[in-house]
């Protein structure tokens, strides 16, 4: 399993060289950052139960990519805004022979799949409150929303809680996952109730004018 997750870390190395991929370089750095760290979830309960996956402002893959490699019997939507990162995302999905990864381009306020998902999962970078705007509305009830969060966002978490009870959302733990998480922490949300219809608003107002 390892020697597929350096062919990942060469794949989109490669591909850096021509077009942003990733800001960091260096191999091993680039597996402690954005291997290792994606998969630190993959103990979680609410990760081990999920069958339907959606990484959302994936980027680069992460950490869509190497959760889909760790477990195959998983269906994984990997969706971004930047329709040249998802080709490099097809690519790699491609020459490592993986099965279970579909890219959507799309932003969060245009995508249709209301309440599908198991399990959402976002490292992208977003205060709290819209964070959880563009994620909540696709969990379907009884699933879980984790976000990677730094541990300087014990505040911003707080400063979310109304959003989160606005968007059908309950924070379940801020969970700590050790040296594999890379210093991130996980909140992980539970959908307890649907969210309203209109979330997430249109295009920009999200992060302009958060919950």
């Amino acid at each position: 399993m390892e020697n597929i997750y350096k062919l990942l870390t060469e794949y989109i190395l490669d591909w850096n060289e021509k077009i942003n991929v990733t800001a960091i370089k260096d191999p091993e750095e680039f597996y402690e950052k954005n291997i290792k760290d994606s998969l630190a979830i993959t103990n979680r309960p609410e990760y081990i139960a999920a069958k339907k996956v959606l990484d959302l402002g994936t980027g680069g893959g992460f950490p869509g990519l190497p959760l889909a490699i760790s477990s195959p019997e998983k269906d994984f939507i990997l969706m971004d805004a930047v329709g040249k990162k998802l080709k490099v995302i097809d690519d790699v999905a491609l020459k490592l022979g993986l099965k279970n990864v579909t890219t959507v381009h799309s932003r969060a306020e245009d995508y249709v799949s209301r309440e599908t998902f198991d399990l959402v999962v976002s490292r992208a970078v977003a205060n709290m409150s819209t964070l959880s705007e563009y994620c909540l509305p696709f969990v379907k009830l009884g699933g879980y929303f984790i976000a990677y969060k730094t541990e300087d966002a014990k505040e911003e978490i707080a400063a979310a809680s109304n959003a989160i009870k606005l968007l059908g959302g309950e924070l379940a733990e801020i969970a700590d996952n050790g040296e594999g998480s890379n210093g991130h922490i996980f909140v992980i949300i539970k959908k307890v109730s649907p969210s309203p219809s209109k979330y997430p608003r249109k295009a920009g107002i999200p992060s302009k004018q958060p919950l």
